[in-house]
């Protein structure tokens, strides 16, 4: 897996230091697949999906927004803006990290700056596995990185009943 910053590529903006004025709704939408929409329409050119994560910002009222320095606008998002579509994994119990690339090349290592959290979802009781990536946003692990997850799941120290993983000297239990 490759660093976006490292790879000489853009990377996010500082978009928490921007504080423009708010334009309203322009009809962006990120449905529950990675798919980005403008108004109902598809916007296919990935590079133009890059750009626009690369502006995109969660706010502390919960809404999701593209900001530039002189204009912010409304994202209607779902469930998570970005999804984490694979996963690398080095070393092994305490000492085990997990590295995640989102589907807009984000690389992301779970730590406590980017902490990784497991929600109870619909009425099956299943986990969704959700990883930080930047300020509020956080990307979703799709359903084959959930799976190699749960193969990496134990119980914590080996004992008890609750399992999880390890990643950045930290025990991320799956609840």
């Amino acid at each position: 897996m490759r660093d976006a910053a490292a790879s000489g590529e853009a990377g996010a903006r500082p978009v928490e230091k921007w504080d423009p004025p708010y334009c309203g709704d322009i009809g962006m939408a990120i449905r529950r697949d990675g798919t980005w929409m403008y108004q109902g329409s598809l916007i296919g050119r990935i590079a133009l999906v890059k750009l626009f994560a690369s502006i995109l910002r969660k706010d502390g009222d919960g809404k999701t927004y593209l900001v530039t320095p002189a204009e912010k606008v409304d994202v209607e998002v779902e469930d998570a803006p970005f999804l984490a579509v694979e996963m690398a994994v080095s070393g092994e119990g305490r000492d085990q990290t997990l590295t995640f690339r989102t589907n807009v090349d984000d690389v992301v290592t779970v730590d406590k700056d980017h902490p990784l959290r497991f929600e109870v979802s619909g009425p099956d009781g299943g986990l969704k596995p959700y990883v930080l990536v930047r300020g509020r946003l956080e990307a979703l692990c799709t359903r084959a990185v959930y799976a190699e997850l749960v193969g990496l799941a134990e119980p914590k120290d080996g004992e008890g009943d609750e399992v999880g993983v390890w990643s950045g000297g930290e025990w991320w239990g799956m609840g």
